[in-house]
């Protein structure tokens, strides 16, 4: 199970990177040829729906590496059981949410099959909603795996963000 596991987050940052150049790609090209005067215009709307998947699956590629901002100048200062009972807690809080993302978003993309993206009548909206309970789910899978390392007794440790 865990090399299915890494074979997925493996995937998950091939398709991020994927997507984040290909967005930056056509956001480039669509602006070099507007100034040509052969305006791309679909660009914008590709780039568009490869964000919103770019989006959550950086989020849990971040949210697994603990690349996320985290203040924790009050938890710190806590006892040791203190602080695993807040992080817990700050877990569930997350679960919650993202369950309520994964079924609101599973209903967000059923209710908008039927609309078409930007005005292209051969791909539905649905495809770029999608990505909220693909992306929902995939964050839950994460947030499990923390759960399960904390009750472990497995600390994990974020890095530091420097603050300009």
């Amino acid at each position: 199970m865990q090399k299915v596991y890494q074979r997925v987050c493996a995937a998950e940052a091939w398709i991020a990177s994927v997507f984040l150049i290909v967005m930056v790609i056509l956001i480039f090209l669509g602006g070099v040829m507007r100034m040509l005067g052969h305006p791309i215009n679909w660009s914008t709307d590709v780039s568009t729906a490869l964000f919103a998947w770019a989006c959550f699956l950086c989020a849990d590629i971040a949210w697994r590496k603990n690349s996320m901002m985290a203040i924790e100048v009050f938890a710190n200062r806590l006892p040791d059981k203190l602080q695993t009972a807040l992080r817990m807690v700050n877990y569930a809080l997350i679960t919650a949410f993202l369950f309520y993302l994964l079924v609101m978003g599973a209903y967000l993309s059923w209710i908008s099959r039927v609309r078409s993206f930007q005005g292209i009548p051969e791909v539905s909206y649905s495809w770029v909603t999608m990505s909220l309970p693909v992306g929902a789910a995939l964050l839950i899978v994460t947030t499990a795996l923390k759960v399960r390392g904390e009750l472990r007794g497995e600390r994990a440790e974020y890095r530091a963000v420097d603050v300009i």
